[in-house]
């Protein structure tokens, strides 16, 4: 059966982004921290080795594929931060014609740094997260 790798632990969230080599994305990844908590209200958690995670939903697909991951989060990576949001609901696309500069996959959202954004649209895109998935995805 299939093991799903990102999973919520204990490691420290702030020791973690302690080892952030570059200090400008250090800061940067502070600020996503807080932005990210504030807005969600919910505690920092790290998911798996790199993902620092709020909240969490459990989904089940029609496969019978199931498990738990954090309602957005995101990392710090070396290239670019990795934001994580909601797939699935068109309002994600709307937001992110005013994001500002930024490059989207199937589930990640790319940004260089936290000026390359308008901060009040990522706050609307961490709330249409939450209520899309918790929504979708009801405990």
């Amino acid at each position: 059966m299939y093991e799903l790798k990102t999973k919520q632990n204990d490691h420290n969230v702030m020791d973690f982004i302690e080892q952030v080599e570059n200090p400008k994305k250090r800061e940067d990844a502070y600020k996503l921290l807080d932005i990210f908590s504030e807005t969600t209200g919910f505690e920092a958690k790290m998911w798996g080795s790199s993902i620092i995670g709020f909240g969490q939903y459990h989904y089940k697909y029609q496969t019978g594929h199931e498990g738990d991951a954090p309602l957005v989060g995101f990392s710090p990576r070396k290239a670019k931060f990795s934001l994580y949001f909601a797939t699935g609901d068109t309002e994600r696309d709307q937001l992110l014609e005013t994001f500002g500069k930024h490059t989207s996959g199937k589930a990640c959202v790319y940004i260089n740094k936290i000026a390359d954004i308008d901060i009040e649209v990522l706050k609307k895109l961490i709330i249409q997260s939450v209520n899309f998935l918790q929504k979708t995805y009801p405990e």
